[in-house]
């Protein structure tokens, strides 16, 4: 036994295991580098926003860490889930075809054409101009199936019933809001149908820009992962949410920096609304009220998060040495004396 078949021994029954093994040592690009795997148990869905161009994708699993093997995207030039008996180099090598030209349809095909096994695939890709693909090969253990539309593809294998991946692409043609919102009412919409047969672990999904900014931390809007959850749709839910509150209060700093005060001061309030639990949020905004002179506005703001977390009494003291408060002993005793008192 290798050890790149002994993870999948240990799941198929004993009868299955000998055929198995003979079929992924034979995977594309078998040998040191390949590993095989258990299926990955998937929901998936890859898609394109037509006014904004932005590419995303979006999973659930019953599988530990699924974001790690299944969701590829690249600003400008597409969006790959690969899954079921999964070949993770189906992302990479797909958007490479793609970024040298090749249409979505033209980049599987040349994969699919090089797998040994493509009846154990389940893949779907599209690319910077919309053109989507997927497949679903024959082995794929049922329910799987896929279903492409404008600018979407979604898919499953090992789902409770075939009513799941047409229930997700309702859902997406439906849903108003961004592309990260359209994704998120796909996944919810399969895990109301009845998702995946065994259950549920992990999701992820990852949003990037329309045109490539040259910078590839700045393409990539949105990579957020629940690796083990007893419910990561709802928790994958809860972090786009967070991390949008995170955008509003980027945004605020940007106004304080452009001297839009008004401006900053919506983006802070909007940002606590989506996070009231985040003290961070409550104390950054008083610090920025004071970096706009409005210090008398920031007392009772520093107050809350000190109620909140005490910690941050201590840390005002120290932004003064890194110039992020005035180094001004009145002003701080004025901040410090609306924190808790000492008994």
């Amino acid at each position: 036994m290798t050890t790149r078949t002994a993870p999948l021994l240990a799941f198929l029954p004993a009868a299955l295991a000998t055929s198995w093994i003979a079929l992924f040592a034979a995977a594309p690009g078998a040998g040191a580098r390949s590993e095989a795997r258990r299926p990955v148990h998937t929901y998936s869905i890859v898609a394109r926003d037509p006014v904004t161009g932005q590419l995303g994708v979006a999973v659930q699993s019953h599988w530990f860490s699924v974001g790690s093997i299944v969701t590829w995207a690249e600003s400008g030039v597409g969006a790959v889930a690969t899954q079921s008996f999964v070949e993770p180099s189906y992302g990479p090598k797909g958007l490479a075809l793609m970024r040298e030209g090749r249409s979505a349809p033209e980049a599987l095909a040349a994969l699919l054409a090089q797998d040994l096994h493509p009846e154990v695939r389940q893949v779907a890709m599209i690319d910077a101009a919309g053109r989507v693909q997927a497949h679903t090969g024959s082995k794929c253990i049922p329910a799987a199936g896929h279903k492409t539309g404008a600018d979407y593809s979604v898919q499953a294998n090992l789902m409770t019933d075939s009513s799941v991946w047409p229930a997700m692409a309702s859902a997406f043609e439906s849903a108003k809001g961004d592309l990260a919102e359209r994704l998120l009412a796909a996944l919810e919409a399969a895990q109301r149908q009845g998702g995946d047969i065994r259950g549920r672990q992990s999701a992820a999904i990852l949003v990037v820009g329309g045109k490539p900014t040259g910078q590839i931390w700045k393409d990539r809007l949105i990579d957020l992962r629940v690796e083990d959850h007893t419910d990561p749709v709802v928790e994958l839910r809860r972090l786009v949410s967070l991390w949008r509150a995170y955008q509003l209060m980027n945004s605020g700093d940007d106004a304080v920096t452009e001297n839009r005060p008004e401006d900053a001061l919506r983006f802070y309030s909007e940002a606590e609304k989506l996070a009231p639990h985040m003290d961070e949020f409550v104390f950054w905004h008083a610090v920025s009220l004071v970096s706009l002179q409005r210090v008398d506005e920031s007392l009772p703001v520093f107050a809350r998060a000190f109620r909140m977390n005490p910690s941050w009494l201590l840390l005002a003291g120290r932004l003064p040495a890194a110039g992020l408060l005035p180094a001004d002993p009145a002003l701080l005793d004025r901040i410090r004396a609306v924190g808790p008192k000492e008994r």
